[in-house]
């Protein structure tokens, strides 16, 4: 009868054990998981204000200007290209507070 209750013992023991790893590995996979979505958070700011970007500069090269048709000051480049780089900070802002 010892043998028997000693064996009880011994398979409580390594289920205990095997809960315990299997919890371990569980919190692993949630760290994991959470630091992927934080970088996939990342990427995807990061594409946002590169879009930002090129939209802004596309939009100061302009059309070509039509014979005839006046061209634009250099000031409204300048605002342009101000209100290109405006929203490529307030993009690149907004990701540094998300991580935060």
């Amino acid at each position: 009868m010892k043998a028997l209750e000693l064996r009880k013992q011994l398979l409580i023991a390594e289920s205990e054990l095997n809960r315990a790893s299997l919890d371990f590995e569980w919190q692993s996979m949630v760290r994991e998981v959470h630091i992927l979505s934080r970088r996939a958070e990342s990427i995807s700011s990061m594409v946002k204000a590169a879009g930002a970007l090129v939209s802004g500069l596309s939009s100061l090269r302009g059309k070509k200007p039509q014979p005839g048709a006046e061209k634009s000051s250099w000031w409204q480049a300048v605002l342009k290209g101000a209100g290109v780089a405006s929203s490529f900070w307030s993009e690149l802002r907004n990701k540094d507070e998300d991580r935060g």
